[in-house]
């Protein structure tokens, strides 16, 4: 089972592994991995679904901030949400806004779209970054 951080725009973080998930669903469902309650959380209350390695991850990692990787075919990214919090990563798929400034503007596609990160000792696999929670975004 896929491990799971799901982080809310008003700051929750819910951890566990994912029991119904797709990018056009209203909402994600998981269960908790302490517990194993069963928690239904909608698309539109999150920031972004985080794949992950583990869940405790490791605090004193410096994770890289710089596009590395030779010969990727992804266009390089970076996602600055709502919250002022920034990620780089590669995505390999559409965007959900069609091409322009101003994203608020822009009808959405999509509920969202995943991106890899740059450094791949991260503890995060892929982050599936819901549209509604991003401020600004970059194409490199």
């Amino acid at each position: 089972m896929e491990k799971v951080v799901l982080r809310y725009k008003d700051g929750r973080v819910e951890k566990g592994y994912i029991r119904s998930f797709s990018e056009n669903a209203d909402y994600v469902e998981i269960k908790e991995y302490k517990t194993e309650r069963h928690i239904k959380a909608e698309m539109d209350e999150l920031k972004a679904v985080f794949f992950v390695r583990s869940f405790e991850g490791d605090p004193g990692y410096k994770e890289k901030k710089r596009y590395d990787k030779k010969g990727i075919k992804a266009r390089k990214v970076f996602v600055k949400f709502k919250d002022k919090e920034t990620v780089l990563g590669y995505v390999d798929s559409e965007l959900p806004w069609d091409k322009g400034f101003f994203l608020e503007s822009q009808p959405l596609k999509g509920k969202g779209f995943y991106i890899f990160p740059v450094d791949e000792g991260s503890n995060n696999i892929k982050i599936f970054i819901i549209a509604s929670s991003v401020e600004d975004l970059t194409l490199i």
